[in-house]
């Protein structure tokens, strides 16, 4: 029997998405001027001087996180791929499949939510389809496309990046897995490093969307790619930068940010945080000369951020630099916070 060649968890993996769904696309179509790319987070279409740019995720509802909290994530993890075209999101489809358990009230504090927020950030809300199915279990319970309509030249695609342009990375590793795990699984945290701690990671929660961050970054201009790092983490997102760009690229690891909650997370739970899972974090490359004013707007609304490496000729290929020199970086492929989260439901639901 050949051995199976999808991950037991997660995204499949560049090579199977190279092997098996990119040579199969459907029908040929030149108004479409991003299709599916490694690191390009969206797909955009070009009609007449317009840019239509679109990101298709699941609708991802975890229950343990809160319906509210729940709800806000799932609307930002969509929307950030369109913001990181440069062209703000702005219309919502949304497919609810929702299990049978569901009531009443829960959808009703879910989709209250999910205006309040698209409303907030602009999107409209125009088609979709809502209904309970057999089968159906959370936290997939359906999926969500959203649109943004721009002009062309608004448009920041990644292949179009320069060598010498800067690398910025904004908040640092590992932002999503230490917004679920800490929400999910406190007690773990509390006991390592106490109450504080718990409730400083619990707070990165609202870091997981970059659609600020894109929008800032866009604002000053200067802007050549950006991409948000989750599967893989920031390790995952370099490399698929550098595929999008058909660069290389070098990097510092201590230039990284890095916020004390998160590593003090990843260390309970024995994660590698610059593999792991990081929605919120945005890695941007932009032009040498505009890269202060950048790190500048970020500091203004808070956002941590710092220059890390530039990109390099396509043939010195993925480089890092950390304690023990200069190496080159691999995808890390499989991304090791749903082991870990199977893992410490496992460990909650032993315990009681």
């Amino acid at each position: 029997m050949p051995q199976e060649r999808l991950p037991r968890l997660g995204k499949v993996t560049p090579q199977f998405f190279d092997e098996v769904i990119f040579p199969r696309l459907g029908a040929r179509d030149d108004s479409v001027v991003v299709g599916p790319t490694h690191g390009v987070d969206f797909g955009a279409i070009a009609i007449g001087d317009r840019t239509v740019v679109l990101s298709t995720d699941p609708f991802f509802l975890a229950p343990s996180l809160g319906w509210e909290r729940a709800a806000w994530f799932a609307l930002h993890i969509v929307a950030s791929d369109v913001a990181v075209s440069g062209i703000p999101p702005r219309f919502l489809a949304v497919d609810l499949n929702l299990p049978p358990e569901m009531e009443e009230q829960t959808l009703v504090t879910i989709w209250q939510t999910v205006h309040e927020e698209a409303e907030r950030l602009g999107i409209a809300i125009v088609t979709g389809h809502t209904a309970r199915y057999a089968g159906c279990n959370f936290p997939m319970v359906g999926g969500a496309t959203v649109f943004g309509v721009g002009a062309s030249e608004d448009l920041i695609d990644p292949r179009k990046a320069s060598v010498g342009d800067s690398i910025i990375i904004t908040k640092g590793p590992a932002v999503e897995t230490t917004g679920l795990m800490s929400v999910q699984f406190p007690e773990f945290i509390t006991e390592r490093f106490g109450e504080a701690t718990t409730q400083q990671a619990q707070s990165v929660f609202y870091q997981m969307s970059v659609i600020e961050d894109a929008a800032i970054c866009a604002g000053v201009g200067g802007v050549t790619a950006m991409h948000d790092a989750t599967e893989c983490g920031i390790w995952g997102a370099l490399f698929e930068i550098a595929r999008a760009s058909g660069k290389g690229l070098v990097v510092e690891k201590c230039s990284i940010v890095t916020q004390d909650a998160v590593m003090k997370t990843c260390e309970v739970f024995d994660i590698d945080p610059y593999k792991s899972i990081s929605e919120g974090t945005l890695v941007a490359t932009v032009k040498p000369d505009r890269a202060e004013d950048i790190l500048t707007a970020l500091d203004e609304k808070d956002i941590p951020a710092s220059v890390v490496g530039k990109l390099t000729e396509p043939d010195t290929g993925v480089v890092v630099i950390d304690e023990h020199g200069r190496h080159p970086l691999e995808h890390p492929e499989i991304d090791p916070f749903w082991a870990k989260f199977e893992e410490y439901l496992g460990k909650q639901a032993a315990s009681g």
